[in-house]
């Protein structure tokens, strides 16, 4: 991009002017001037501003003295209200969309709105901001080059250790909110599913009491049992599978894994279980269960 387009992108719209359309526009996240410039500028003269709660996008337009008409929205509103809101558009009004806080859409209302406004073949476009997914990959000091975001963890123990499972082989760091009075059960549940792998607890993200704890699930579990959960917003991020954000084990750990296993499995899924949990090769786990086998015979 040359020096003229750059300058001209930067420059505040002339007459503070927006083209039909809906504008997926991101809020902070904490830290209320976390929010950019082109932000204010659509929320200033959007003919009126869609989001979930009208006292918290309140708060954040009183900060920056911004007089707008809101309208309270969620995935759970009538196909009519989506109609009245692409009817809008169509008689070329700008529709701003917030959440309560982040990227709208991410784990927060307005797909269904924004799949009936490209169908209509209306103006759809991003004011992108702070986001508490990216946020928390940035600073949980776990592998960024590749990641998947899982939305909320389900809050019930077996759908959520099945949700885990069907990402347990995905070659990259897994993104999860949670709740803090859940947050316990879910760590459990991720080292019953995941193993050791290395977990990042990331909460109150650009607030006063913003902090990380990385360490593994039965770790951390042993610090919230003695000192109590904690409380605020948490976003998990979790290692991707491997020797590199697995904690090195010895081989008596590995070993005592198996005789735990072979209680209950055979060898095949003993070695496969042990695997899953330590990011170990099957095939040496394998021997190592035969070789645990036959010592028990040789000693029985």
């Amino acid at each position: 991009m040359d020096t003229e387009n750059k300058e001209k992108n930067c420059e505040m719209p002339e007459g503070l002017s927006l083209k039909a359309g809906l504008y997926c526009v991101a809020t902070p996240i904490g830290n209320l001037r976390d929010i950019t410039m082109r932000a204010l500028d659509v929320l200033k003269v959007a003919d009126v501003v869609l989001c979930e709660d009208t006292r918290m996008t309140r708060k954040l337009l009183r900060a920056y003295q911004i007089s707008a008409r809101l309208q309270c929205y969620n995935d759970h509103s009538r196909e009519a209200v989506r109609e009245r809101i692409t009817e809008m558009i169509g008689q070329g009004k700008a529709v701003a969309l917030v959440s309560d806080a982040g990227m709208p859409l991410i784990s927060d209302p307005g797909y269904k709105l924004v799949r009936a406004c490209r169908e209509n073949g209306q103006y759809v476009t991003s004011v992108p901001g702070a986001s508490a997914t990216l946020s928390a990959l940035q600073i949980s000091g776990l592998p960024s080059d590749k990641f998947c975001f899982l939305g909320f963890l389900p809050s019930k123990s077996v759908a959520r250790r099945k949700m885990l499972g069907q990402w347990m082989h995905v070659n990259a760091s897994l993104i999860a909110f949670e709740t803090a009075p859940r947050l316990k059960a879910a760590l459990k549940d991720i080292h019953t599913v995941l193993g050791r792998r290395e977990v990042a607890v990331v909460r109150e993200i650009t607030k006063r009491f913003e902090e990380v704890k990385c360490a593994t699930p039965e770790s951390l579990l042993q610090n919230y049992e003695e000192n109590g959960a904690p409380k605020g917003e948490i976003v998990l991020v979790i290692a991707p599978p491997g020797e590199e954000s697995v904690p090195v084990l010895d081989e008596g750990d590995i070993a005592d894994m198996l005789r735990e296993e072979l209680k209950t499995k055979k060898v095949k899924e003993a070695a496969k279980a042990v695997a899953e949990k330590t990011g170990r090769k099957k095939s040496d786990l394998y021997d190592m269960a035969l070789n645990i086998i036959r010592e028990r015979g040789v000693k029985g």
